[in-house]
C-alpha cells in the first residue's frame, strides 16, 4: 500500500481470556438502558426507540490501569456497563440472529463529564465531549462467548474504594443485547471489532483523584481502575 504522510496510528484493541488480542474498530453505547438509571436522569423508562452515541476506539483503557483525571469537568463520573464484542455484522440483523455473531463479552465503564453534558443538554447542543474523551473507555478482557454464552442475566456492581456504589442485574435491561444490536444495525452497518456498551444501572455519583473503582458482572473478568 505504500507509506502513508504521517506514521501509522497504533490499532486499539483488547485482551481477550484467548491468546490472541481482539482490534477494535468502533465504539458503540446506548442510554439509559435500566429503568432505575432512566429515572434518575430524569427520563421516562419505557421502551421508547433507543438512543445511541459513540467513543472513540482509542478512549480505551486497560484494566489495571490509571485514569488521568481529566480536564474541564468537576463531576466525573463513571457508569459499570456490559461490553458485547462483535466478530461479525450487518445490517438489519433479525435479533434472534445476533448472538451468532457476537465474539464474546466484557466490563466496562463509560465514564462521564456529567457538568459538561448537563451544560451541553440544557443549551441543546450535542454532548459527545462529555463522553467521548480521552480514557473514557475503561474495559477489562473479552471473554469469548463460547466459554460462558449469552449473557442474558447475572449481577452487576460497581464499588468505589470498597463500597458499593452501583448494583443491578443484566435481566434489567430495558432492550436486550439482541435487540439493541438488531436496533443498531438498522442505524449503521455493524462490523466485526465493534464494541457495544449496553447501559448502566442506577447509582451514578462523581468520582476523585485516588479512588479505587472495581466493576464487576457475574462471569466476566473485573475491572479495576485508579483515578488519577
Amino acid at each position: 500500500m505504500g507509506d502513508y504522510a504521517i506514521p501509522t496510528p497504533a490499532i486499539a484493541s483488547l485482551p481477550t481470556t484467548s491468546d490472541k488480542p481482539f482490534p477494535v474498530r468502533r465504539i458503540y453505547c446506548v442510554g439509559r438502558n435500566y429503568a432505575d438509571h432512566a429515572r434518575e436522569m430524569g427520563g421516562d423508562p419505557t421502551r421508547d426507540e433507543p438512543f445511541f452515541f459513540m467513543k472513540p476506539a482509542d478512549a480505551l483503557l486497560q484494566n489495571d490501569e490509571t485514569l488521568p483525571y481529566p480536564p474541564a469537568t468537576q463531576d466525573l463520573q463513571p457508569e459499570i456497563e456490559l461490553v458485547v464484542a462483535m466478530k461479525s455484522g450487518g445490517c438489519n440483523i433479525p435479533p434472534e440472529k445476533v448472538d451468532e455473531a457476537i465474539f464474546g463479552y466484557a466490563v466496562g465503564l463509560d465514564m462521564t463529564r456529567r457538568d459538561l453534558q448537563a451544560r451541553f443538554k440544557e443549551k441543546r447542543q450535542p454532548w459527545e465531549m462529555s463522553k467521548a474523551f480521552d480514557h473514557s473507555a475503561p474495559c477489562s478482557a473479552l471473554r469469548p462467548r463460547g466459554t460462558i454464552g449469552s449473557l442474558r442475566k447475572g449481577k452487576i456492581e460497581l464499588k468505589v474504594n470498597g463500597q458499593l456504589r452501583q448494583s443491578g442485574d443484566l435481566a434489567e435491561m430495558i432492550w436486550s443485547v439482541p435487540e439493541l444490536v438488531s436496533k443498531l444495525s438498522a442505524l449503521v452497518e455493524i462490523a466485526a471489532g465493534d464494541l457495544i456498551f449496553t447501559g448502566t444501572p442506577a447509582g451514578v455519583a462523581p468520582v476523585v483523584k485516588g479512588d479505587k473503582l472495581e466493576a464487576t458482572i457475574a462471569g466476566l473478568e473485573p475491572l479495576k481502575i485508579a483515578i488519577g
